[in-house]
């Protein structure tokens, strides 16, 4: 049996900001640490992360004109056509798909699809830019974003550090065809489409915007490595750890603990 990690994670920083301003700033303090850990982590450990440069650079030069990003390239492809100064948006189509493990080998038709109309966009003036994310390649980038397989994001590029607008749409894994995704560029995705404004956001979320988006994506990957059980014993350990050190704070504020008593009660009359 498998957890939804996503949700799992998601859950921690909200319950911690429900509470008080001082139970906010602990949880922002194990942020850092835990930072500092998976960044040390992630450095020793053998990558999950596949990423066929041959066969990403034939899909670029070919007719199609797509990207293959990666977590190592990404940031650098989706920038590469912004001009400095350009205040209007360089709109990228980012098909997140996968395979056997992400897709269950359902995504098939809806990529190839996605590979039809990037050949009749290519031709076009104005058409926006082409991209894939294979989450079986890459699982910590796909875990960073919390990007569903099956998805298309619509992102509306502008220099740094301007905010990234992103719309997302889920596709329909067996009807979608090319003639609906021309359709969908021609009617405006913004009609169907949902902005993306969670904490995942990759440029605009309070993860990226901390440093977190890459450790956050190595967290969720390995726990989706992990049985159900191993999840509760660890929610439980943190839980405790979080509500000791609060009742210590709130001793402190009292005046410290109560002295242990002494001696025996008096006797009930």
């Amino acid at each position: 049996m498998r957890f939804n990690s996503a949700s799992a994670l998601l859950a921690l920083p909200l319950l911690a900001a429900a509470d008080t301003p001082d139970y906010q700033a602990q949880f922002q303090d194990y942020l850092g640490q835990a930072q500092g850990y998976f960044e040390k982590f992630a450095s020793k450990i053998p990558s999950p992360n596949k990423y066929d440069p041959v066969a990403a650079a034939a899909a670029k030069a070919g007719a199609n004109k797509i990207d293959v990003i990666g977590l190592h390239n990404w940031k650098d492809v989706l920038y590469e056509p912004v001009q400095p100064g350009s205040t209007t948006p360089e709109e990228w189509w980012l098909l997140i798909t996968g395979g056997n493990k992400t897709c269950f080998g359902h995504c098939g038709k809806v990529e190839a699809a996605f590979n039809e109309t990037a050949g009749k966009f290519a031709i076009e003036p104005n058409s926006p830019y082409m991209a894939l994310l294979n989450c079986d390649d890459q699982p910590v980038l796909c875990n960073a974003w919390s990007a569903p397989v099956g998805s298309l994001w619509v992102l509306e590029m502008l220099p740094e550090p301007s905010p990234i607008n992103i719309f997302t749409k889920r596709l329909n894994l067996t009807t979608t065809t090319s003639d609906d995704l021309v359709q969908l560029q021609k009617d405006g995705y913004k009609t169907v489409a949902k902005e993306h404004d969670s904490i995942f956001h990759p440029f605009n979320g309070p993860l990226a915007q901390n440093g977190l988006s890459v450790p956050a994506g190595y967290l969720l990957w390995a726990f989706g490595l992990l049985p159900s059980w191993a999840f509760m014993i660890f929610i439980s350990f943190f839980s405790r750890r979080m509500m000791a050190s609060r009742m210590e704070g709130q001793h402190t504020m009292h005046g410290g603990p109560r002295p242990a008593p002494t001696g025996q009660a008096a006797p009930r009359r």
